[in-house]
């Protein structure tokens, strides 16, 4: 499934990263601004290096950003990157609505034949 130029591959990706509730609190946090990587690891009771990594995954799926500024790592949300999951999930919500719409017609079919 390709999604406005989705591959399934980055799709994976994107939802993999929306799994964790640590990295949608990041991500929530990012969206009001861009915060540090120090800022943010003191929001979490969990080491610099795990905020790290959880950004480092937020980063592949191409949800974050994140800039050197002096000594300190800036991330900020991409609010491009996130229409994109809104649209893989439009995509995914059709297709089953499509689906049931289909299913819906086969049953009304079989009721009318009996």
């Amino acid at each position: 499934m390709v999604v406005d130029e989705l591959s399934d591959e980055a799709v994976d990706q994107i939802f993999h990263a929306l799994a964790d509730a640590t990295r949608r609190d990041i991500l929530r946090r990012c969206g009001q601004g861009e915060a540090s990587v120090s800022r943010l690891a003191e929001a979490y009771p969990m080491s610099f290096a795990a905020v790290q990594k959880h950004v480092a995954v937020l980063q592949k799926a191409g949800l974050v950003t994140k800039e050197r500024r002096g000594r300190e790592q800036l991330v900020r949300a991409d609010a491009v990157a996130l229409a994109r999951a809104r649209q893989a999930l439009d995509h995914l919500e059709q297709a089953w609505r499509d689906r049931v719409g289909r299913m819906s017609s086969l049953l009304a079919d079989d009721t009318t034949r009996r």
